[in-house]
């Protein structure tokens, strides 16, 4: 709080000095701040106030400070489903969702692995003096499953550096080789699997509302939460259907795949419209 809004001089212990905070120094300019999901209730409260009002109270201050800023929020949570949570102020993200850019994750622009995977080996070079390097086959190996649907990148760029970084300091004499990345693999999907019945949930209520969520059988919420994923990650009706029945297709079970998606999503009120518009966990 001290640092987003400021303190006066003794406001707490160790306060020996003002601090005019980051609102009051964004003031006649721009204020980015990262991961605003993680501000509590608090928080919240004060930058909705300094959002919609120009004035906040500081720390330890009677008096408010006046700042006049555009502000930029960034988060990889999906602030809907906090706000479903009650975890984030619903007035809060009304106020601040004028306009909103979704970046796409690294499991829709895999081909930005490849190049990523010997960046971070030679971040973890510079870090630790080490040159580390891989052997053609284990190479391919992590190559294929990483841009393979199986890997399904739940935080990004912060699970390559992970698995880069973990394959690096276990790498035999400094060589990555094909029992490291199956060693990797097999963690990565361990840890994602983990995690996906919590989110499936926290999709299916941010797209259908927790009533309609209660009433799906689990053997439904799976399914219907795989389908959302991967209308999420495509750019049309068609690429979705052909991701989700490529089996089928190649045996020619179904002859027209996009009509197939549209009228299962139809079962659940669901339209591709609007279901791509909407955002991705």
């Amino acid at each position: 709080m001290s640092a987003l809004f400021g303190h006066v001089k003794g406001a707490f212990t160790g306060a020996i000095t003002d601090r005019p905070g980051l609102l009051r120094t964004a003031d006649g300019g721009m204020l980015f701040l990262d991961e605003i999901g993680e501000l509590g209730d608090d928080e919240q409260a004060m930058l909705l106030r300094a959002v919609e009002e120009k004035r906040f109270l500081p720390v330890g201050s009677d008096k408010d400070s006046q700042s006049d800023f555009q502000l930029i929020a960034g988060s990889n949570r999906d602030l809907a489903v906090e706000v479903a949570h009650s975890r984030f102020r619903e007035d809060l993200l009304a106020r601040i969702n004028l306009w909103t850019f979704r970046l796409p994750g690294l499991a829709a622009r895999r081909e930005d692995i490849e190049p990523n995977l010997d960046y971070e080996l030679d971040q973890y070079t510079a870090r630790t003096g080490i040159k580390v390097t891989f052997n053609k086959e284990a190479r391919r190996l992590f190559l294929d499953f990483a841009m393979s649907d199986r890997a399904i990148w739940r935080a990004n760029f912060r699970d390559l550096n992970a698995a880069v970084t973990r394959m690096a300091t276990l790498a035999p004499g400094s060589r990555i080789n094909v029992d490291t990345v199956e060693e990797e693999i097999y963690r990565l999907e361990s840890a994602w699997t983990e995690s996906t019945s919590d989110d499936d949930e926290s999709l299916l209520i941010a797209i259908l509302g927790p009533e309609r969520t209660a009433e799906l059988d689990r053997f439904d919420r799976v399914q219907i939460a795989e389908v959302i994923r991967v209308c999420h990650k495509s750019r049309t009706l068609s690429e979705a259907s052909r991701r989700l029945f490529d089996i089928s297709r190649t045996q020619k079970r179904s002859s027209n795949d996009a009509d197939r998606l549209r009228k299962y999503l139809s079962r659940y009120g669901l339209k591709w419209d609007v279901l791509h518009d909407s955002p991705s966990s």
